[in-house]
């Protein structure tokens, strides 16, 4: 058995959660200062973790089981390029930011589908943050906390992300939208409209925002900024458009998802606050077209199941979530159908394309 007292030889003393979180509409925008608006899901992961009396840390991830217990050092983490950096990273913001880091044990679980463009990382590093601060006593808030996970990411990982994952872990909860600034760090909740359920979809296709897709992406946009004489994108509008497709190809059409996207962002958050829930649908079409013509980080296959869902009785609209190249999709659908309709597309998408779909999650 890997219980938490088989691995370590004794109880775990903390027991610390985290959500995941989707992202309903808003991508590829928080780095470049842009609005965003995730909700966090009702599936996340957890850390079980003693503290030791030495800088060694030893663990364990029910999600890695065939790598056993694995160690490291604090003080002297080193880049791996394995999931282990995730945690080394942490340990090394910590030290970085000034706060008194030492040894543990720690068994770690997910009902999360890493790969799903569900937050998985954050998700992991914010809870293994939560279990650090309450078994070495650390003087961090929330806030702190995401600053950490997303500087264990951006420079211990490696990987350039915006603040968007971090910040929704924290603070997000299942039954609102979090509208998110990402210029001024910034948040509203945002109630859910009654009588609809979110749906996610993972299509088998795993997304790894390690690789080097996200990474031109991200400097492609940075260009376009640059060429057009603004600091980010998140400082032009779509009354700027014309000047911007003026812009080589294809920095001209990522831009052009930026700006536009953001305006996305606010109008989908009217219509929440308004209850105008037939105005949802359009602008997750709209998004998801953009996402696969102007930024191009959809797959044949995410578009497939993007198709076969707004085609389902009792779906309002679906849309890639996440930063793309697989990963999932998020649906709207009504509360009496969702079930019903998540089953279909599932089973539709498998005949069709021969991959399996997993319906990830059902929630208000």
């Amino acid at each position: 058995m890997t219980t938490f007292e088989n691995l370590f030889g004794g109880a775990a003393t903390v027991d610390a959660w985290c959500p995941g979180r989707v992202n309903l509409i808003g991508e590829h925008t928080d780095y470049q200062a842009g609005l965003v608006l995730p909700v966090a899901l009702s599936l996340g992961t957890r850390v079980e973790l003693r503290p030791r009396g030495d800088d060694t840390v030893r663990v364990f991830s029910a999600g890695q089981a065939a790598a056993g217990v694995v160690s490291f050092r604090v003080s002297a983490e080193s880049k791996r390029g394995d999931w282990v950096d995730y945690l080394q990273g942490v340990t090394a913001a910590g030290r970085a930011a000034g706060l008194r880091m030492s040894g543990f044990d720690a068994r770690i679980t997910t009902d999360l589908p890493v790969g799903g463009g569900l937050a998985s990382s954050a998700a992991l590093q914010v809870a293994l943050l939560r279990a650090l601060r309450a078994g070495l006593q650390l003087p961090a808030d929330d806030f702190t906390l995401a600053q950490l996970a997303h500087q264990a990411e951006t420079t211990f990982v490696g990987v350039p992300v915006g603040w968007m994952d971090q910040l929704a872990c924290s603070f997000g909860d299942p039954t609102h939208a979090l509208f998110l600034d990402t210029r001024t760090l910034a948040w509203q909740k945002v109630a859910l409209p009654d009588g609809l359920r979110l749906v996610v979809i993972e299509s088998g296709i795993p997304h790894r925002n390690a690789d080097g897709g996200y990474r031109e992406r991200r400097r492609q946009v940075e260009e376009a900024a640059r060429l057009l004489g603004v600091a980010v994108l998140r400082d032009l509008s779509p009354a700027d458009l014309p000047r911007v497709m003026r812009l080589p190809d294809p920095l001209d059409r990522r831009a052009r998802h930026v700006i536009t996207e953001n305006a996305r962002v606010l109008a989908f958050r009217q219509a929440l606050e308004a209850g105008t829930r037939e105005q949802l649908g359009p602008i997750l079409a709209a998004a998801h077209d953009s996402l696969r013509a102007d930024y191009e980080v959809s797959v044949l296959e995410i578009d497939r199941l993007v198709a076969i869902a707004t085609s389902v009785p009792g779906v309002l609209g679906a849309r890639l979530t996440g930063g793309g190249f697989g990963g999932s999709v998020v649906l709207l659908a009504q509360e009496q159908e969702a079930a019903a309709a998540a089953a279909t597309v599932a089973a539709r998408y498998q005949r069709e394309t021969g991959r399996v779909a997993t319906v990830v999650v059902i929630q208000p």
